[in-house]
């Protein structure tokens, strides 16, 4: 790889032959049943759609990265290291889970992600936030029948991240996308054309909404390619994180007559990046100036005025046949505590929503995948009652729906409850539904990953797998969602 080697403690390297499961965990003697696979988690165990992928699936082996083996401290927050492990798709069995590193943080946004290289090597980034943390590549490739996994230190992405995503792209290249530094600093991205030893990115950065003297405007972002990797497309919700004013009424909120605080997005907003070219465009397909600010961003990239109600999380992003970007966005309604899961899509060239059902949490974050008949099926996360008090509970939680649309998105349906054993699982908490994804950044039918917790402050979550083969097969659901 071109790389000095760096062997890294013995704790860093990870058994995948299959092994029993311990006392907590059990099998998937039904196909329908989520299986337990790691405990000790902390506050996002498994991270919400800001910060992909967390898994990858190479050679029926899938390799699943999470923060775990969590402590508890003063602050209540948890203090937890980079966790690995392996599950053998066709025994159903997973390995002993490791760390991937020695040092534990209370800080939730060192989560790792995992990908894999056009060689097959493994690479995870973990310990980013305003950071440019811990970048570690596998000594050999995955698919050479190792039973364990030794790292070397790979090279720095990039001075400072927050939020990295990672996706396969056109022209057998990585592209990261990421923000620059703390709230109100940019969002960019990089592109490794040589396995993850360079990173190069465009002369502009995409967004910096507070760069032309607008103080304190914030942005939180998704992102995926198109299917054929040429292209990434961007949503992000807007925000005034107000730290800097000195006036209070900055955070008035019209529609709810209160004052708010920066815990709330707004808008939703889309940009199309050329990842050749580095063009940046709108819906509309107008070449935008960049780095986009505010008040570019409102006149040439809104596509949803959401007049004052708002989010936490920003939208998951599907790709619909024809290519063009669909969202999932969940928002506040009557007040800040009542919220609804929205489908977003353009038709006939105007942007169009469409409520899905009802949820109990800005923060609670879903998944959004087309089968190939066209249904459209919509993972959220639901519960009775606004979820607030405690630390795990601050960013949502709740049970674990599907609901599917045959008609395009105008109407859904209620499919089923999909959370763990209610007998077992009594008075838990789910949230961050994800796909597990593939080397090229496609997504594998009939497999997510969330994580629950029962205390509202311990950090004793435990992540699942959702593993569907019988029912979710291959060829029974599309790729567009990458």
């Amino acid at each position: 790889m071109g790389q000095p080697t760096v062997m890294l403690a013995l704790a860093c390297c990870v058994t995948v032959l299959p092994t029993a499961y311990s006392k907590d965990e059990t099998p998937a003697d039904s196909d329908t049943v989520p299986v337990a696979f790691a405990h000790g988690g902390k506050f996002k165990m498994l991270y919400d759609c800001r910060q992909r992928p967390q898994s990858v699936l190479l050679h029926h082996r899938l390799y699943i990265v999470y923060n775990g083996d969590a402590e508890p401290t003063q602050n209540d927050k948890g203090s937890a290291y980079p966790m690995l492990i392996a599950y053998d798709t066709p025994h159903r069995s997973f390995s002993k889970p490791v760390r991937l590193g020695q040092k534990h943080s209370s800080d939730h946004h060192y989560s790792p992600i995992i990908w894999a290289d056009e060689a097959d090597y493994l690479h995870v980034l973990f310990g980013c936030h305003k950071t440019p943390g811990t970048h570690l590549i596998s000594e050999r490739p995955a698919n050479n029948g190792t039973s364990e996994i030794a790292w070397r230190k790979g090279p720095q992405i990039a001075p400072k991240l927050s939020y990295p995503t990672v996706y396969r792209i056109h022209g057998d290249r990585e592209v990261i996308y990421y923000r620059t530094d703390g709230h109100t600093s940019s969002w960019s991205y990089r592109i490794s054309e040589d396995n993850g030893r360079t990173w190069t990115g465009p002369k502009h950065d995409v967004t910096d909404l507070d760069s032309k003297g607008r103080r304190d405007w914030s942005a939180y972002q998704t992102k995926i390619p198109s299917s054929d990797g040429k292209h990434l497309h961007v949503v992000y919700t807007d925000y005034d994180d107000n730290k800097n004013s000195p006036d209070p009424q900055r955070f008035f909120n019209l529609r709810y007559n209160q004052l708010v605080s920066n815990e709330w997005k707004y808008n939703l907003s889309y940009v199309k990046i050329d990842l050749t070219t580095h063009v940046v465009r709108n819906a509309d397909g107008d070449v935008l100036k960049t780095p986009i600010d505010i008040d570019y961003s409102k006149a040439k990239c809104e596509i949803w005025d959401t007049q004052c109600r708002g989010a936490g999380i920003p939208p998951v992003i599907s790709l619909e046949e024809d290519g063009e970007p669909t969202f999932l966005h969940v928002l506040s309604e009557d007040d800040l505590k009542t919220h609804r899961y929205h489908y977003v899509r353009r038709e006939n060239g105007e942007w169009t929503q469409t409520p899905i059902c009802e949820s109990n949490h800005q923060w609670n974050s879903g998944y959004l995948v087309r089968d190939s008949s066209g249904g459209i099926h919509a993972w959220v996360v639901v519960g009775e009652g606004y979820l607030e008090g405690g630390y795990m509970d601050r960013h949502g939680g709740g049970r674990i729906e599907e609901w599917v649309s045959e008609d395009s998105g105008q109407t859904w349906k209620k499919r089923r409850d999909a959370s763990p054993d209610s007998n077992r699982y009594a008075g838990w908490r789910f949230n961050n539904i994800q796909p597990v994804v593939r080397p090229n950044g496609s997504t594998v039918d009939g497999m997510l990953l969330f994580y629950g917790w029962k205390d509202k402050n311990a950090p004793e979550a435990t992540a699942f797998l959702l593993h569907e083969e019988a029912e979710f097969g291959p060829g029974k659901q599309t790729s567009t969602q990458r």
